[in-house]
């Protein structure tokens, strides 16, 4: 079915129809065709996240049989944000009794998959270039993130190119319960012919970029939800809405494991800072290490805090040592004194498990080469630390005080505004001095860290963290 030439009852143009095709007749060059090939796949289990109980699609020979009340969580590994949005939901789907079914549609030797590494490939340098560079920043990549993929006709490019996609969804039941933790999972599902299709938007910013007509859209904000009914700003002209069948509301993405223990660990917050215990920071470097001026900054100026037992600082450096290897040369006197996890992932989860009664402070880098436990280590941390700092991406939405950073890309700063509205973070600190001066608060004026901690609970309790659920059952009940 064309879903290029018409989306949501508005007509693309065309000039951009023309240069869709054009687009995916580029890709078929780049990666060959293999639209008529027949590629099965087969289950293999997720040993390093147990927990979670996911099983990962991988090739097969033989046709898939898969495991009874499956979920299929299709999803690409573009940064973090999209994979932990991705364990999110496999979380919620395990509690409400589905078997959740990792499918990662980059992993394949598929053309799509090719196309998919390819842009994201572009994606990743864009956004090192533009922590980088100023002037390229300002110019290119905040009007692209903010402007350029918000534009209806990137939808309609994007439509072409998700036909190469469908190949690999050729051993899936139509009626599988499907969520897409990005649009080109959605997009090649309904592309499929699969009929319970969940698209789960990450960003709080309306984009074109986003839409999979034919599925169920959710976001997470009202701010979204009216964007996305309006099409607001995505062409020239106001545009035909989306009807009502075709987006809901649901609130955040947030892992069970999170979500139940809300009161558990923020109580525990608010009794270490009545106790005096050090404040506890955790960093989420990640593996590109985006912003790594501004880590080192924040990381020197705890510093003094750390040795008087005021503070503690844990690090996650994601999947590789690249930014470890900057602090060791910048900040000698923290890495010497730190405490490491290595690759070691068990390790990591033991040290954890013990800090619910511990004052303890000193400094924790860990790092794991393997994707899931790398991504996996920061829900572990988020709920034994005090203040998440982060940018404003797909975290800005996690029941954790949230020491905001500066955003990296345009899209990225509605999540900033919102969380900062609803009151489980700072405001967006955008530069080193802005983000010491906020640690020094944190640290110095407790009332604030007390106030954050009992909203989150406020709104946990209000089912503002209660997105993942609500996308599993749309999933499972489908449109109707």
């Amino acid at each position: 079915m064309d879903r290029t030439s018409i989306i949501f009852g508005n007509p693309i143009d065309a000039k951009t129809i023309k240069k869709a095709e054009k687009g995916k007749q580029k890709f078929i060059k780049k990666f060959g065709d293999d639209q008529n090939k027949t590629y099965h796949l087969g289950l293999k289990p997720i040993e390093e996240i147990p927990e979670l109980g996911i099983s990962n699609l991988v090739h097969a020979e033989t046709p898939l049989t898969l495991p009874e009340n499956p979920l299929i969580v299709g999803n690409i590994r573009m940064g973090f944000g999209h994979y932990r949005i991705a364990m999110a939901i496999a979380s919620c789907a395990k509690h409400l009794g589905r078997t959740p079914v990792w499918f990662d549609l980059a992993s394949f030797d598929a053309t799509g998959s090719k196309m998919i590494r390819h842009q994201n490939d572009l994606y990743s340098m864009g956004s090192k270039l533009s922590q980088k560079i100023g002037l390229f920043n300002k110019l290119f990549w905040e009007p692209m993130n903010s402007e350029g993929f918000r534009k209806i006709t990137y939808n309609a490019a994007d439509q072409k190119n998700a036909e190469l996609l469908v190949p690999l969804y050729g051993d899936l039941p139509r009626d599988v319960p499907f969520v897409g933790t990005h649009v080109w999972p959605s997009q090649g599902a309904v592309h499929a012919g699969l009929t319970h299709v969940v698209n789960a938007i990450p960003d709080n910013w309306p984009m074109g970029l986003h839409l999979a007509e034919g599925s169920i859209h959710t976001v997470q904000t009202p701010f979204a939800y009216l964007g996305y009914k309006k099409l607001n700003g995505m062409a020239k002209k106001p545009l035909k809405g989306m009807p009502d069948d075709a987006l809901r509301c649901v609130g955040h993405y947030i892992d069970h494991e999170l979500v139940s223990n809300v009161e558990h660990d923020c109580g525990l917050r608010i009794e270490r800072l009545e106790s005096g215990a050090p404040i506890r920071f955790l960093m989420t470097v990640g593996g590109a290490g985006a912003g790594g001026d501004l880590y080192l900054a924040m990381a020197k100026h705890l510093l003094p805090y750390i040795k008087a037992g005021k503070a503690a600082l844990m690090i996650n450096f994601g999947d590789h040592l690249a930014m470890w290897e900057v602090f060791k040369k910048q900040l000698p006197e923290l890495t010497e004194q730190c405490r490491t996890y290595f690759d070691d992932y068990e390790g990591l989860k033991k040290w954890s498990e013990t800090l619910d009664g511990s004052r303890e402070g000193g400094i924790t880098a860990f790092c794991h080469k393997d994707i899931f436990e790398a991504v996996y280590s920061t829900n572990l941390l988020m709920r034994k630390c005090d203040v998440l700092i982060t940018k404003p991406s797909e975290l800005a939405f996690y029941p954790v005080p949230k020491l905001m950073m500066r955003h990296i890309g345009g899209h990225e700063v509605y999540g900033a505004i919102y969380a900062r509205e609803i009151g489980d973070s700072t405001f967006e600190c955008e530069t080193a001095p802005a983000l010491c001066d906020m640690i020094d608060t944190l640290i110095n004026d407790k009332a604030i860290l007390k106030k954050l901690c009992e909203r989150i609970v406020e709104l946990k309790n209000a089912h503002f963290y209660d997105g993942g659920y609500e996308v599993v059952r749309l999933a499972v009940e489908g449109i109707k």
